[in-house]
C-alpha cells in the first residue's frame, strides 16, 4: 500500500515535458467524476487531472461543472478534461470510462444522523449506478458517496437487476480510514508516516471502522498500554465527526477525503495496467458472514482479483469485530431493502 509520496511523484510527473509525460503514462484510460462541482468533487477532480495514467477526464455534476471542467482543463498534464452539466449529459460524459468515481451526494452536517443521509443519498447512487450500468458496463466503480455500507450493496442490487454486475468491479471507497490510522498511529509513536501501514477492515461509518493496529508495519511495542490502543481506535472511527465539528457546520471531511479517493483510484488504474497494488476496500466478499466487508485485496485487470483474509486480530480487535456486525449487516439490509422497495 502506498503513501504520501504517491502524490509527491505525481507533482513532479506534472513538471515534466509533454512528451516524457506522455510517454511514462501507458495506456489510454477515461475516468469519470460524477459529482465534480462537489467539495471532494473538485479538488478529486484536480487530483485526478494530475494522475499520469489518465488520457481523459470526464467530470460531471448537475450544476456548475462548466466552470470545474474550464478550470481544470487549463493544467497542463496528459488528461484532457471536459465537464458535463445536467441529466442530459451524464450518457456522453460515462461513454468509453474505464474507471467512474462517484461522490455525488450531501456532506453529513452536525445534528445529521447517518440515517438522514441514507435518505437523501441512497437514491441519488443508484440513479447514477443505474447510468452506469447502462453507459460503461466494464468500468470499475469507486463509490465514495455515504453511508458507503448501505450505498455499496445498493450499487450491487441496481447492477444485478440490469443484469450487468459483476461484484470484481465494485468497490467501496475506505481508504480515507486507512489515512487516518496511518497518520494517527505515526503521531503517536514518532514514526515517518511514510513508512506506515495500517490495515483498516470491516465498514465506513462509527464502529463498523476496524483499524488492526496489531498487524500495523512498523510492529506496536508489546508495552503500548491498552488505553492507548483504544484511544487511536476511537479517533480512527470518528475522524470524520472530528472534521465536521471542527468546521463548525461549515463542511466535512472533503480535502482528505479527496487525496484518499485519489490513491484508490491510482492503484485501480495501475491494477488495470497491469502493476501490483493491494488496498483495503469494501467489496463483496466471502471473508466473513456478512455480504460486504473491507479487507486488503489485490487489484488486478479487472478490478478485484484476490480478496485477501483479515489476518490475526488481539483480543481487542476480536471483541470490536463482534460487536461491529450486526451494525453492518443492518446497513447492508437497508442498502438491499432500498433497491427492492425502489
Amino acid at each position: 500500500m502506498r503513501s504520501a509520496r504517491v502524490l509527491a511523484q505525481t507533482w513532479k510527473a506534472v513538471s515534466e515535458s509533454a512528451a516524457e509525460f506522455s510517454t511514462r503514462a501507458g495506456k489510454e484510460r477515461k475516468v469519470a467524476v460524477l459529482g465534480a462541482a462537489g467539495g471532494i468533487g473538485q479538488p478529486l477532480s484536480l487530483l485526478m487531472k494530475m494522475n499520469p495514467q489518465v488520457s481523459q477526464l470526464s467530470l460531471y455534476d448537475v450544476a456548475g461543472t462548466r466552470g470545474v471542467g474550464a478550470d481544470v482543463s487549463h493544467i497542463n498534464s496528459r488528461a484532457q478534461a471536459k465537464g458535463f452539466e445536467g441529466p442530459d449529459q451524464l450518457a456522453d460524459a460515462l461513454k468509453g470510462c474505464d474507471l467512474v468515481i462517484i461522490p455525488a451526494g450531501v456532506p453529513r452536517k452536525p445534528g445529521m444522523t447517518r440515517d438522514d443521509l441514507f435518505k437523501i443519498n441512497a437514491g441519488i447512487v443508484k440513479g447514477l449506478v443505474e447510468a452506469c450500468g447502462k453507459h460503461c458496463p466494464g468500468a470499475i466503480l469507486n463509490i465514495i458517496s455515504n453511508p458507503v455500507n448501505s450505498t455499496v450493496p445498493i450499487a450491487a442490487e441496481a447492477l444485478r437487476k440490469m443484469g450487468v454486475y459483476d461484484k470484481r468491479k465494485l468497490m467501496g471507497v475506505t481508504t480515507l480510514d486507512v489515512v487516518r490510522a496511518k497518520t494517527f498511529y505515526a503521531e503517536k509513536l514518532g514514526l515517518d508516516v511514510s513508512q506506515v501501514d495500517v490495515p483498516v477492515v470491516g465498514g465506513h461509518a462509527g464502529i463498523t471502522i476496524l483499524p488492526l493496529f496489531s498487524q500495523a508495519t512498523p510492529t506496536m511495542p508489546s508495552s503500548t498500554p491498552a488505553d492507548v490502543i483504544d484511544a487511536l481506535t476511537k479517533r480512527t472511527q470518528d475522524g470524520g465527526t472530528e472534521v465536521v465539528e471542527a468546521k463548525a457546520g461549515k463542511g466535512s471531511a472533503t480535502l482528505s477525503m479527496a487525496y484518499a479517493a485519489a490513491l484508490f483510484a491510482d492503484a485501480c488504474l495501475r491494477g488495470m495496467n497491469g502493476a501490483t497494488a493491494t488496498e483495503c476496500t469494501y467489496v463483496e466478499s466471502e471473508v466473513t458472514d456478512l455480504p460486504f466487508f473491507a479487507t486488503k485485496v489485490k487489484l488486478g485487470t479487472e478490478g478485484v482479483e484476490t480478496i485477501h483474509p483479515i489476518g490475526s486480530m488481539s483480543d481487542y480487535e476480536k471483541e470490536a469485530f463482534a460487536a461491529m456486525k450486526p451494525e453492518l449487516a443492518a446497513s447492508i439490509e437497508k442498502g438491499f431493502k432500498f433497491v427492492r422497495e425502489n
